[in-house]
């Protein structure tokens, strides 16, 4: 990823340095435990340990001539081990040591995401809790439909980003699975103990059975997860951009001191943070398709999956942290407009009491067809010649001459909506 849309914690995560250094830790591991099984002679592990180190220039530069990572990288390692570095990698094939340390990789990158989704839903949450009674317009195919609180948008969000954070923590453990079992998965040079020893010291779990490779599935599922939170993210930015539109306005992202929102009109303040998160959502959708076409590969192995996981396992980690980012600054500094939202809830004439009214008819005999019909009748007024909707049902015969204007009166009142507001929240907070 572009350095615009990356964090430096998870950069880290994926740099040649951090990748060899896993890599690194497999053969060794590996060395290791074949020792004590009495594979290869005592005291080799401990040489190989103190002697291994690997440049990554020099790797690069054995690349370009044995056009193979692995035996690069392995090469390079021996060339400061010596002699007993001819007992590493005993047995094992490049997947052996490439997918486990990918495991490791996603697992951090993973845990990175966690924790800065965790500070999100508490942004989140607090302005929910600010905000549990601040009534707005509710709107249905963009047009007004009855009132909610701007709280009750946020706690809805909340909901389902905590959703997402249980399904981020099972595909870290679904991802989180390695194998040394050799070429094809036979474990024919080697004992599955090896196996259980290396995926240990990694924190890891050995795939209960495996070919050549890790199955894919379980990388595609890691990045579907991936993409599923930043759809959600893009669900957020989506409404700020309808709620920052000028002739709603009723919140609006911050806009920094200094900041410019054109290079023509001065006067601009645009949704900028919501629409880069908007366009980053496509890419993450992207990177899970991606994913999604490495899981049938030919037979025991090939590696149409390799090219396309060193750009989308460093891409969509470090994405979708830059988001998770992004989010929580927006959240925490979203301008809200409680008196626009009052002013755009009197735009509709109190159309939004229609179906309080309509109840209240059907429940003094009249049927469901006949009091829709009564009630309609005055809102198609109201959308036609303005007005205010409790006053023409008050003042019309076959509604007012029914409930009486007093009853209209009561049946019209906007806290009605948001009784239950606290105890919503309470409820989706219960779950944290």
């Amino acid at each position: 990823m572009i350095p615009r849309y990356s964090t430096p914690e998870m950069v880290a995560v994926w740099a040649p340095e951090r990748r060899f250094t896993i890599m690194l830790e497999v053969e060794l591991s590996a060395c290791e435990a074949m020792e004590q099984r009495g594979e290869v002679p005592a005291g080799t592990s401990a040489i190989c340990r103190e002697r291994a180190r690997f440049e990554i220039d020099r790797v690069d530069e054995i690349e370009r001539t044995v056009k193979h990572d692995v035996i690069a990288f392995l090469t390079n390692v021996n060339e400061h081990i010596g002699e007993p570095g001819r007992h590493l990698h005993k047995g094992m094939t490049s997947s052996d040591v490439l997918d486990t340390a990918l495991a490791v990789q996603l697992v951090e990158a993973g845990r990175l995401i966690r924790e800065e989704l965790s500070k999100v839903l508490d942004a989140l949450k607090l302005r929910a809790e600010e905000h549990v009674e601040t009534v707005c317009i509710g709107r249905s195919h963009g047009v007004h439909a009855e009132p909610t609180t701007f709280g009750w948008k946020l706690a809805i969000l909340w909901d389902e980003l905590r959703r997402a954070r249980v399904r981020l923590d099972h595909a870290i453990e679904d991802i989180a699975v390695g194998k040394i079992s050799g070429a094809v998965g036979t474990f024919a040079h080697l004992d599955p103990a090896v196996e259980a020893y290396v995926c240990a010291k990694l924190d890891l779990k050995p795939a209960p059975a495996s070919n050549q490779v890790v199955q894919r599935d379980r990388h595609a599922y890691f990045f579907t997860v991936l993409a599923l939170v930043a759809t959600s993210i893009e669900k957020l930015a989506v409404e700020v951009r309808h709620l920052q539109r000028t002739e709603v306005l009723e919140a609006e992202e911050p806009f920094t001191p200094g900041q410019k929102g054109s290079s023509a009109m001065p006067h601009k303040r645009n949704p900028i943070l919501s629409e880069n998160l908007t366009g980053l959502a496509r890419l993450m959708r992207g990177y899970a398709q991606a994913a999604m076409e490495d899981v049938p590969l030919w037979h025991e192995r090939d590696i149409s999956h390799s090219s396309v996981e060193r750009v989308i396992g460093p891409d969509a980690t470090v994405t979708l942290h830059f988001m998770l980012r992004r989010l929580r600054g927006l959240v925490a500094g979203l301008v809200v407009y409680p008196e626009n939202m009052k002013r755009n809830l009197a735009k509709s004439g109190g159309l939004y009491f229609s179906q309080k009214v309509l109840l209240a008819l059907v429940e003094s005999g009249l049927s469901r067809e006949e009091s829709y019909s009564r009630v309609q009748k005055n809102a198609m007024a109201v959308w036609a010649d303005g007005g205010w909707l409790p006053d023409r049902l008050a003042a019309d015969p076959e509604v007012g001459g029914v409930l009486g204007a007093a009853k209209v009166a009561e049946l019209c009142d906007l806290g009605w909506y948001i009784r239950h507001a606290r105890t919503v929240q309470a409820r989706v907070f219960a779950g944290e």
